[in-house]
């Protein structure tokens, strides 16, 4: 059995890391170095690092905040913001990510999944969903959460995944920085129909959250994080002992 993972994600503007509420109202919280360092120390199973701008701005992502971010920790570190093309896959890459997560890119010319996974291996490629629920349907949102794009949440994951991808990351605009829980009925809805890793993201306030997930949806192979970490609400390695505790398989 794979072991859990446990994921902080550092969302980055402007250089700096920012958190909201429901993709809203961000604040600014550390520097994204001094946070990855915090991370790489805490055991935390990988790191994500998300330019939350780059794509709305329609520009590249901040490349000198990344490598540094990536010379400082000995994790797998995941990248994304502003992934539109194979150049981007190959530019972030060199700047030390492990995996690139595209999102809005890959709503906008869905061949990039595909052509990634050919070029640099189906385990680099991460495919990234925003979703809100939108007249009782679970929606994808592209530019950071910003424009509704009509997808069916359910028909993307399963898309992304003949393509190509090697793993999704699920992202809630409904339960985001809300700190009420992961959204379960969500995930398991896209997930029935996958058999790559499935992240969650969105939604954690206290370790129960995470018990609940994995016990709910035993399909996520991992659960992301951010305010609850980078606040200090919730330590790494106190978190992976109360897991285990409860049954589940984690890296300690």
């Amino acid at each position: 059995m794979l072991a859990k993972r446990i994921i902080p994600c550092l969302d980055v503007k402007d250089g700096m890391v920012v958190k909201g509420k429901n993709f809203t109202g961000i604040r600014e919280v550390e520097s994204p170095v001094a946070l990855a360092q915090r991370y790489n120390l805490s055991g935390a199973d990988e790191l994500v690092f998300y330019d939350i701008t780059a794509s709305s701005d329609g520009r590249a992502l901040f490349a000198d905040t990344l490598r540094q971010v990536a010379s400082c920790i000995f994790i797998p570190l995941t990248v994304g913001g502003g992934i539109n093309t194979l150049d981007d896959f190959d530019r972030v890459l060199k700047c030390g990510a492990d995996k690139v997560s595209v999102n809005t890119g890959a709503i906008r010319d869905p061949s990039l999944i595909g052509r990634a996974a050919k070029r640099y291996g189906d385990q680099c490629v991460v495919l990234s969903m925003d979703v809100k629920r939108v007249d009782g349907k679970f929606s994808v949102f592209s530019h950071g959460g910003r424009v509704n794009t009509g997808i069916s949440a359910e028909e993307w994951a399963y898309r992304g995944q003949e393509e190509g991808a090697g793993e999704l990351v699920l992202n809630s605009i409904d339960t985001d920085g809300v700190k009420n829980g992961y959204d379960c009925e969500m995930l398991q809805k896209v997930c029935s129909r996958l058999s790559i890793p499935v992240v969650a993201s969105g939604g954690a306030g206290k370790k129960e959250d995470f018990s609940a997930l994995f016990g709910t949806v035993p399909q996520a192979d991992a659960a992301l994080a951010a305010s609850v970490f980078h606040f200090g609400e919730i330590n790494i390695t106190e978190l992976k002992n109360y897991l285990s505790g409860c049954g589940v398989h984690v890296r300690l």
